[in-house]
């Protein structure tokens, strides 16, 4: 039986959504923990196949304990040569991990709904399938870590969308969105769209159906490349 893979949530009712779904049908366990409620977390990856760090409310530049925990703890699948992956919150966690800046847009702008990226070279030799719209919802981006390789760029306010160190990965954007979390956080999250450059409600919903079917196609190709072995580059996702 596959090992499972280490899902690490930040909110009460946080969900894996798409990507846990991918690994359930890959034949992988779940392992949710919560470091901001006390789950602890593993000293080794000898147990897990991989490692998942999702997004958030908080900033990777908050002082929270759990929040250093978790940016220190990064070092554990790189160091064990695991899969990791981080998504929106968990990649800005990566990259200051790799002691690259994380930060807000100097005019406030924020990335809300969905937004244009295009691969680079490397990217493409990842997958060769890009969706050219991916969905955002964050107001911090990051630089890209000394050392990393650019996969995916924005054309907006953040230029770095999708970055590969080692047998890591980061995604500034949400792949893993279901149909029913993009509501959900359009209720919880509705102030968000009062943020410059921010979409509104109804573009969210207009270009997911324009959007998403190229976007969950690409993710379940990369979750099966990644998983495979991101260090090892040992599957291409077609």
């Amino acid at each position: 039986m596959p090992q499972p893979v280490l899902i690490i949530l930040h909110q009460e009712h946080s969900s894996p959504g798409r990507v846990g779904q991918a690994l359930t049908k890959l034949g992988h366990p779940l392992d949710i923990r919560r470091p901001r409620f006390g789950d602890p977390l593993p000293e080794t990856m000898d147990g897990h196949a991989g490692a998942v760090i999702f997004g958030g409310p908080q900033s990777a530049n908050d002082e929270d304990e759990f929040i250093r925990r978790e940016i220190d703890w990064i070092g554990v699948p790189l160091r064990d040569k695991k899969p990791y992956l981080g998504i929106c919150l968990g990649a800005q966690m990566m990259a200051r991990h790799l002691g690259a800046r994380v930060f807000a847009h100097p005019h406030g702008h924020a990335e809300v709904g969905y937004y244009p990226i295009r691969p680079t070279a490397a990217g493409l030799r990842i997958c060769r399938e890009w969706p050219d719209h991916v969905y955002q919802w964050h107001r911090e981006g990051f630089d890209l870590p000394a050392g990393a390789e650019l996969l995916a760029e924005g054309e907006g306010a953040f230029r770095v969308q999708a970055f590969r160190y080692a047998s890591g990965y980061a995604l500034q954007f949400h792949p893993e969105v279901t149909h029913a979390m993009m509501y959900r956080w359009l209720v919880r999250g509705a102030h968000r769209m009062e943020l410059p450059g921010a979409k509104q409600r109804h573009e969210h919903i207009a270009d997911r159906a324009v959007h998403d079917f190229a976007s969950r196609n690409w993710l379940n190709a990369f979750i099966n490349h990644w998983i495979a072995g991101a260090g090892a580059m040992k599957a291409e996702c077609h």
